[in-house]
């Protein structure tokens, strides 16, 4: 069945089964496929904050899991989803894919920011390349390092 790392854990990329956009890329552990299996609603494992946790629990942007996919290797899964209130991104965008990769290595915001995650999340935003006022398609960020 499915081959989890030494870690416990198994890549899953999350993309909108409305939209076909990748909206994600995070780690499942096996509780965290479980708990998704039984619910229907997104379950993830934070290597960060070595927890479990459930897409939307502080944000309310749940995700609702239509179909699950494992790949050929079988170490990594797909979720099929339909997102909840707009946003899987924890900076407030649709997708965490929001940057483009520009060929003098600065990124470019191609997308609307649908919330503030200050006002979210009631703390400050961890994206620290332009503040959520600043944050329009178009707009240059920093270079990545």
């Amino acid at each position: 069945m499915l081959k989890f790392d030494s870690q416990g854990l198994l890549p899953v990329v999350i993309v909108d089964d409305e939209t076909n956009d990748v909206l994600m890329v995070a780690s499942m552990n096996q509780e965290a496929l479980q708990l998704t299996r039984e619910t229907g609603e997104t379950h993830l494992y934070s290597r960060s904050r070595q927890k479990l946790w459930r897409k939307g629990e502080e944000s309310g942007n749940t995700q609702s899991v239509r179909s699950i996919y494992v790949n050929c290797e079988e170490n990594s899964v797909l979720l099929r989803i339909i997102q909840r209130n707009g946003a899987a991104c924890h900076e407030g965008y649709h997708s965490c894919y929001y940057r483009r990769l520009l060929p003098d290595d600065s990124l470019e915001i191609i997308a609307e920011r649908i919330f503030d995650p200050a006002m979210v999340y009631h703390r400050a935003s961890t994206q620290t390349e332009v503040p959520a006022t600043a944050a329009t398609p178009g707009s240059s960020v920093d270079r990545i390092q």
